[in-house]
């Protein structure tokens, strides 16, 4: 926690820091207090009973009072160069009287015991120097997407479009990267690697085993995606075509973890989401079914299942997602 503070504390007063207590037992409400007793006007410490990682993120978007607003988990941690670029060009912006919904940003996976740390960046897919919309927007490889941790949105837009994640579940940054898409109209790409997204604790929510033992949380996230998928028709085909690259890739997950749980009740489980999607959207399940993960994640037979998990594998050596 404190390297992720101490990283964004160099912001000065271009910046406020709100750090969110969210019922810790341990010594998080400390280190919040002092922080705040160190960097008046700058960090603000605010303490509320638990309610998740969710709730956390909504009581930010309540509280904070600068122009755009950027989550930071509390250990994770922003690059000081990129940083420096990220605040001058958002500043460039204010000063220009500049709208600006989003700013991206590449974020990099800093994973324990992985000397090549994998980057996901945007360059060739998204414009770069100057403001873009929807239309503007590129094909994305499997292996590209817009996490939380690319993203820097307007703090008006995501309270006018009215985001609430909800409270006491995982994997809610899903969420965050995926609902207030369509009330987004002007971006701007900074190709910096910004975000250092640290993976490696046992008891963190992507490891593999606690997903599994969290696949209701998981599943209720990609439950709740699937609701805000929105209408062809009032959307551009390019914001339409990025969603269903997402959810495409979100379905897989869920789709693996439940295969990795093997159960009859789990792989019963994975043949429902899959229905569910068919009779609620079919012109969306045949396209993400058709996609490259639809048909990797939906092979038939034992066989299959096993063949699945097996990419699933190479992927995660290759990318270090979990």
């Amino acid at each position: 926690m404190r390297r992720g503070i101490d990283s964004l504390v160099d912001g000065g007063n271009a910046v406020e820091i709100l750090i969110v207590n969210d019922g810790s037992t341990d010594s998080t409400g400390l280190i919040a207090d002092e922080y705040e007793d160190r960097y008046p006007g700058i960090v603000r410490a605010i303490h509320k009973v638990n309610g998740g990682h969710g709730s956390a993120v909504n009581v930010g978007i309540d509280q904070a009072s600068g122009r755009h607003i950027k989550v930071v988990d509390s250990d994770d941690w922003v690059d000081a160069s990129a940083y420096t670029q990220v605040l001058a060009t958002l500043g460039r912006f204010a000063s220009e009287g500049t709208e600006l919904d989003v700013l991206l940003s590449n974020f990099v996976y800093e994973k324990v015991g992985k000397k090549r740390k994998r980057a996901v960046r945007y360059a060739g897919v998204l414009p770069q120097g100057r403001v873009f919309g929807w239309e503007d927007f590129g094909r994305f490889r499997s292996t590209q997407y817009i996490l939380m941790h690319s993203l820097i949105y307007r703090t008006e837009l995501l309270r006018d479009c009215g985001l609430r994640l909800p409270e006491h579940t995982f994997y809610v940054d899903n969420l965050y990267a995926f609902v207030p898409l369509p009330h987004v109209r002007t971006m701007f790409y900074l190709n910096v690697d910004f975000y250092r997204y640290f993976i490696g604790r046992d008891d963190q929510s992507v490891n593999e085993a606690v997903m599994v033992r969290r696949l209701d949380q998981q599943l209720r996230v990609n439950t709740l995606m699937q609701q805000s998928l929105p209408a062809a028709h009032t959307v551009p085909p390019e914001l339409q075509r990025y969603m269903l690259h997402y959810f495409g890739i979100i379905c897989a997950v869920s789709s693996v973890m439940l295969l990795r749980a093997g159960t009859a009740q789990n792989l019963a489980q994975k043949d429902a989401l899959w229905a569910s999607l068919r009779a609620e959207h079919p012109r969306i399940h045949r396209t993400v079914r058709r996609s490259p993960v639809g048909r990797i994640t939906n092979l038939p037979s034992p066989g299959g299942r096993k063949a699945s998990i097996a990419v699933y594998r190479v992927a995660r050596w290759v990318v270090g997602f979990n």
